[in-house]
């Protein structure tokens, strides 16, 4: 139902009196009471009926309604001003929509809804990043043209790695070895950076790991923008950069917090020093960092704005690209390359792992791993045969888990869980009682 333009012009005052309060009043119905209070406050005589009309519009996004919440597909929205609405599809990519906002009224009206889950200080800024009230992320900037808006949609049901499988991004080695990486058999996890250009699945990567971490360490995230889901790991502390606080004051602060696992979004400045260096005393860290290639990593460390000293850059185990892959004309994220940093000459070493196959459309294993096993190996005291045979147990266990359909984050984090707790249990449980873990801890 339209509103009518004495409705219009009270439903923006409204907004403009609203800025930032739905961020700090998250019960529904205090928010409603909050709607009529300011709107009877601005025109007294205004029905019931009438401010119920300006609440459902509140909540309706206009050409974009349909997309706003359909995260099992639609990843991207993209408002260019007036003049289109793109979205981009997993699997498909971009799409075009047949509507759009009709004038700039219409989409200053649409970004002051958004603008009611920004922080005032963000609100009065030309760019904003604005958490929206179903989780997605809307990053607003001011144009000649008007508003511009790219709406990073949330999943309410995240990707898990038996996900990841399927869609064929990795397989059960791979997704095995990254078990291996993140757990360490509690003794030791590796360092490491996934790498990627933007949209490459970086993200979901990292937080699809997740479900490995063991339930007894302390987690602490860094983001830009909060994107990372820790829902299934109790013990995680999440922080976000402001104005005040930028990375590198989070990242220098989270050592102080006892983290077991430092987890930072994205690398991009001085941080990275600080990151490496907490490497070096032995806190944990992983990170995604943009970059097209494993030998690309390394250089970008080491050259401004990062200028990582090259002798320390070895206390990083492992180095991970995902892209995106054409099959057929149709776009696929896949881990096209897995190094682990061997040393340091002239330059610091890399030992590919695994290495895509644009002919089989899948990363083929290049050496066995050598550096973190050999690692593991002296810690652990076992040998390194013995580290390849429990890798091996636990790609079953994924494989076995896909078949009984226990595929989302939940279900393996459970299993993951269970399975450090009594491995033969869980493994007679999911009905592989013929295999044992080879390694305990």
């Amino acid at each position: 139902m339209a509103l009518s333009d004495k409705l219009i012009r009270l439903e923006d005052q409204i907004l403009e009196r609203l800025v930032g309060k739905f961020v700090e009043v998250t019960d529904m119905e205090k928010r409603k009471t909050l709607v009529y209070q300011t709107a009877r406050g601005l025109s007294p005589n205004t029905t019931n009926e009438e401010i119920e009309q300006i609440l459902q519009d509140v909540y309706d996004m206009g050409p974009i309604a349909p997309f706003v919440l359909d995260s099992s597909k639609v990843e991207d929205i993209m408002v260019n001003n007036t003049e289109n609405v793109f979205i981009y599809e997993s699997g498909v990519g971009y799409r075009k929509l047949p509507d759009k906002f009709s004038d700039r009224d219409e989409l200053d009206r649409f970004v002051n809804k958004l603008k009611l889950w920004a922080t005032n200080q963000a609100a009065k800024g030309n760019i904003m990043d604005v958490h929206m009230e179903s989780g997605s992320r809307a990053n607003i900037i001011t144009s000649p043209l008007g508003y511009d808006v790219t709406i990073r949609n949330f999943r309410t049901k995240p990707i898990s790695m038996i996900d990841l499988i399927n869609l064929r991004t990795l397989d059960y080695k791979i997704a095995a070895r990254l078990w291996l990486y993140t757990d360490g058999f509690r003794v030791r996890p590796a360092n490491l950076l996934i790498g990627g250009v933007p949209a490459a699945g970086k993200t979901t990567l990292l937080n699809a790991m997740f479900s490995f971490f063991r339930p007894d360490q302390r987690i602490v995230t860094i983001e830009e923008t909060y994107e990372l889901n820790s829902q299934y790991h109790e013990n995680t502390v999440r922080l976000e950069t402001s104005e005040d606080l930028t990375m590198e004051d989070l990242v220098k602060n989270a050592l102080r917090m006892r983290p077991d696992m430092l987890i930072v979004g994205e690398v991009r400045g001085a941080e990275a020093n600080d990151m490496i260096s907490a490497m070096n005393v032995g806190k944990i860290s992983m990170a995604t960092i943009h970059a097209s290639s494993t030998r690309d990593i390394i250089n970008r460390l080491e050259h401004a704005p990062m200028d990582v000293p090259k002798d320390i850059i070895p206390v990083i185990d492992a180095l991970m690209i995902s892209s995106v892959v054409f099959e057929n004309g149709v776009p696929h994220r896949k881990i096209i390359q897995i190094s682990e940093i061997s040393g340091i000459e002239t330059q610091v070493l890399l030992s590919d792992i695994y290495k895509f196959d644009y002919k089989t459309h899948q990363a083929a294993p290049i050496l066995p791993s050598v550096q973190y096993r050999d690692l593991l190996s002296r810690l652990l005291g076992i040998t390194p045969p013995d580290l390849l045979a429990e890798e091996a147990v636990r790609a079953k266990v994924l494989e076995q888990l896909n078949k009984l359909g226990k595929r989302d984050m939940a279900s393996i984090s459970s299993a993951v869980q269970e399975y450090y707790a009594d491995p033969d249990a869980l493994l007679k449980k999911i009905g592989l009682p013929q295999l044992s873990a080879v390694i305990r801890v």
